[in-house]
């Protein structure tokens, strides 16, 4: 397993040529409890060795850590890696509960000079809105972001968790290289709109949390009970109490599926998603995240399994059985505003 290294893809038309999984560094360092540093540069390393080329973080990511953290891995492969990063989003230092979110001109200029400097980069490959703030015209923060393009310190843009609409709205601005929001067996809501969106303006697609943050490998049930305290994960409702219990049952199909490959259910998650680019008529490149190198060559071993009819009829009703919302708060994600 993970002796081949996985394919590549045009990720968006005139976008940049990714391998087609890349791997999701906020685990590293936020959100998912103690990490070893150690071990997730290793990760980095195997991940590049097995074709994976496309490292997604974000400035929100431990207040600034997570980039840090990549600088040293980006400074040693800076012509091997394509480097996406994130602005908008960021904790009240006051209430670190509550979340805000910024799209102004002003605000993007400042927080993309603030990653180079962190990153240890002159361009920044793939620069993404993180998150949507309604209040702010959505042409005008892309023409802020496109500035940056003109400037040589983007060289892609992205968006993220917006609307089919305002995919349309953006790519009338600047071109859109990726679109980036949560998609998987369990979160397919984004199927209703941007997904076809994408599809006909030629943006590449990038599942976030294509595994369900670890729930659809088994690797846990109950976040409340299983997961340590600063787990974000414990936060989320679909994870904790009886939807929990409820959303276990229903990885029996992926179990099943997963048998007759030989493979895990992780990997008959991800091979779905990964069949998804045919089935819907776009690139699609997960960037499931992990802090370790077994799981990076389980991972990428998933885009060599292909699905049949009879599999894809059973992983189908899944998503339309899940019990809770992916997040407490829906307002700040294309499905709040769809």
């Amino acid at each position: 397993m993970g002796s081949e290294k996985i394919e590549t893809v045009e990720l968006g038309t005139g976008g940049p040529r990714v391998g087609v999984q890349g791997l999701g560094c906020m685990g590293m360092s936020f959100a998912y409890g103690p990490t070893d540093a150690d071990e997730a540069r290793a990760t980095l390393e195997r991940a590049l060795e097995l074709g994976v080329t496309l490292f997604d973080t974000a400035d929100v990511y431990g207040m600034g850590e997570n980039e840090k953290f990549l600088a040293p891995f980006l400074k040693e492969h800076r012509d091997e890696v394509v480097l996406a990063t994130k602005f908008a989003l960021s904790y009240d230092p006051e209430n670190p509960a509550q979340r805000v979110i910024r799209n102004d001109p002003a605000y993007i200029r400042q927080s993309v000079e603030a990653s180079l400097r962190r990153l240890g980069l002159d361009a920044i490959d793939l620069y993404y809105m993180h998150r949507r703030d309604a209040h702010i015209p959505i042409e005008e923060s892309v023409g802020a972001m496109a500035e940056l393009v003109a400037e040589g310190k983007v060289k892609h843009l992205g968006l993220s968790e917006v609307t089919g609409s305002e995919l349309r709205a953006a790519q009338a601005v600047h071109p859109i290289a990726a679109l980036q929001s949560e998609w998987s067996l369990f979160s397919r809501d984004v199927e209703d709109g941007v997904v076809t969106a994408a599809a006909e303006l030629g943006v590449g697609f990038v599942p976030y949390s294509p595994l369900g943050r670890g729930f659809l490998t088994g690797s846990f049930v109950s976040a409340d009970k299983e997961l340590t305290e600063d787990d974000f994960r414990r936060q989320q409702p679909r994870f904790t109490g009886d939807n929990a219990t409820a959303n276990a049952a229903l990885l029996e199909p992926v179990r099943k599926v997963a048998k007759a490959h030989d493979a895990t259910p992780g990997q008959v998650a991800l091979a779905w998603l990964q069949q998804q680019a045919e089935a819907r008529g776009l690139a699609v490149v997960p960037i499931p995240g992990t802090r370790k190198r077994s799981r990076i060559e389980e991972n990428t071993a998933a885009t060599r399994i292909t699905l049949g009819t009879e599999d894809l009829a059973l992983l189908e009703p899944i998503a339309g059985q899940v019990a809770g919302e992916r997040y407490a708060d829906m307002t700040f994600t294309s499905a709040g505003r769809e």
